[in-house]
């Protein structure tokens, strides 16, 4: 027994690292260690038990073929212990192969460099199987879950690979091929290495490239939601700008009014006067509020601010927003917009029994803290991305171009739902 310890020892070595290596190929579905740990042992004492007696025999070509078959045993029994595919354990089950092909026969060659050459190959498999598994976790691991996904397209490279190794393998004494066919099993060797590194890498780049594609693909959609809205935002501005011209103009003709108004009535004419008064009682001027500096910013609040009373909605606004920004005020005042009037939209949702109110306030302080606060419904939630969730086709819009601000910025944006109470928060 103690004669043939150092090929028992090869053995265990052989079957412990080929099950390590495939538990770290293919996904594991169970969380226990215990689980791998028994089959690992279940697959050692059967391996062991079969190749005692080609090993007294020292027919070690034998003994290769059992390892092929137990390696066959392993692929059928170990399946049910992973998550992956059948087509994706073939795959990992057919690298596994021929990992373990080019290091039987690297050991082969590099066990007369250890001191004792009875150990040296079980050492330099230990060794071999060590670099393949840490190499696969440092930097093949993600590469190869592609690589698994596309399966169907690199199978036959590696079938092909494998069907070249065996065919040295088969057909006479396995030390006497391994020694004959020196050479081509390197070149062999490589060409594996060579395959499996092009597939990972192209498939690296693919996957970089179509990133880049969806990350530019979503770029363009943003800057289609922020000039949608920022179109929409300049034509009501526009007519904000409008309105309070006409209001400017109204205020002076009411100065000409008064003036009108006061010679009547400094005259003693009071009958015109108070016909005067007949004919204007249904005239009521208006006038803008002065929110802010930025005209921009200030209309759109305006804007809001009023539709927001008309609701009935109690509103208390305090901005300190200078004229000069360091962004773009219509997109900014668009912000504002497309806030406060989700704001106003979820107000007029709320259930009854519920106070409608919108806070609005931003302090500039070398950056603009802006800051939005109303009730909303209990059935308010936030999506994935911390965005409001949208609740039928044709929203979120507004939601979408907020974020794109934020992002083409680099600002902060938080929204948060607690007792009831909608918050945003954008820091830019």
């Amino acid at each position: 027994m103690m004669a043939h310890f150092p090929d028992l020892l090869r053995a265990v070595v052989t079957d412990a690292m080929l099950v390590l290596l495939l538990c770290t190929m293919a996904t594991p579905k169970y969380k226990s260690k215990a689980v791998y740990a028994l089959a690992i042992a279940l697959i050692l004492s059967i391996n062991i038990s079969a190749n005692y007696y080609f090993y007294r025999t020292q027919n070690y070509t034998a003994v290769f073929y059992v390892d092929l078959a137990m390696l066959l045993v392993i692929g059928i029994t170990l399946k049910p212990l992973f998550t992956d595919t059948i087509m994706q354990w073939c795959f990992s089950y057919v690298t596994m192969i021929n990992i373990y092909s080019a290091v039987v026969f690297l050991s082969y060659f590099l066990r007369n460099i250890f001191p004792n050459p009875l150990y040296g190959n079980s050492i330099a498999r230990f060794l071999l199987f060590t670099a393949f598994i840490l190499a696969f976790k440092k930097w093949v691991s993600a590469p190869y879950r592609k690589v698994l996904d596309y399966w169907h397209i690199h199978l036959l490279p590696i079938v092909a690979l494998l069907a070249c190794l065996l065919g040295y393998f088969f057909g006479g004494d396995i030390r006497d091929t391994l020694t004959r066919n020196q050479l081509p099993l390197f070149l062999l060797i490589f060409l594996g290495f060579a395959v499996y590194t092009s597939i990972i890498y192209s498939l690296k780049i693919i996957t970089r490239q179509h990133a880049m594609r969806e990350e530019n693909a979503l770029m363009r959609v943003e800057k289609e939601y922020l000039q949608l809205a920022t179109n929409g935002m300049t034509e009501r501005i526009k007519l904000m700008e409008d309105a309070s011209a006409q209001n400017s103009r109204a205020a002076h003709d009411r100065r000409h009014f008064h003036n009108v108004l006061l010679g009547l009535l400094e005259r003693g004419q009071t009958r015109e006067a108070a016909a005067l008064l007949q004919a204007d009682r249904h005239a009521t001027p208006t006038t803008s509020t002065a929110y802010c500096e930025n005209p921009a910013i200030n209309a759109a609040v305006c804007h809001y601010a009023s539709m927001a009373e008309q609701a009935g909605i109690r509103t208390e606004i305090c901005l300190d927003i200078p004229d000069n920004l360091d962004v773009d005020p219509i997109g900014f005042s668009m912000v504002i917009s497309n806030l406060m009037e989700n704001a106003i939209h979820s107000c007029q949702n709320l259930p009854q029994g519920k106070t409608p109110y919108l806070l609005l306030t931003c302090h500039h302080v070398g950056r603009l803290l802006l800051e939005i606060e109303n009730p909303c419904s209990p059935d308010t939630t936030l999506d994935g991305n911390g965005l409001p969730a949208v609740r039928s086709e044709g929203h979120g819009i507004g939601s979408k171009s907020v974020a794109a601000f934020a992002k083409n910025y680099d600002a902060e944006l938080l929204y948060e739902i607690a007792n009831g109470v909608f918050r945003v928060r954008l820091l830019v």
